[in-house]
This record gives C-alpha cells, sequence and structure tokens, in this order.
C-alpha cells in the first residue's frame, strides 16, 4: 500500500530545504521526495510503509518544527 505523505517543516533558508530532502529521502520506503506549496514549505513523501512518526521526529531534531498535513493512500 503506497502512501502519500504531507509535512509542513519551518524552513528558512535553502540548506533547510535540502536538509529535510536529504532526511525525507533516507527513510526506509520513501519512493519520492518534493517540495510543494507557494513558499515551498510542504515536504511531499510518497512510498510503501513510511513511518510518519518517525518521519516527523528527525525532521524536527534537524530542522525544526513539523507538523503532519495530511495522510493519504496513494492509488
Amino acid at each position: 500500500m503506497k502512501q502519500k505523505v504531507v509535512l509542513k517543516v519551518a524552513m528558512k533558508c535553502q540548506k533547510c530545504r535540502t536538509q529535510s530532502l536529504k532526511v525525507a529521502a533516507e527513510q526506509q520506503g520513501v519512493s519520492f521526495v518534493g517540495l510543494e506549496g507557494n513558499e515551498k514549505e510542504k515536504v511531499v513523501v510518497i512510498g510503501d510503509g513510511i513511518d510518519v512518526v518517525k518521519l516527523t521526529t528527525i525532521l524536527r531534531k534537524k530542522v525544526g518544527t513539523t507538523e503532519i498535513i495530511s495522510l493519504a493512500e496513494q492509488k
């Protein structure tokens, strides 16, 4: 079952955006990572069997404030 997760991450600079994409891409089961939104403040992660809580916790530690916006099954 593929999942689509949208996370809002407090990213103030380009380095923060790069770091958040790297952290998300390193997680097990991730097949796609991208940025979304007017100010590129949302991280979109698509994959199979993603541990969303673990991903959110790591992003909070390494980048900054992170919120789960949505979690849906990808068709």
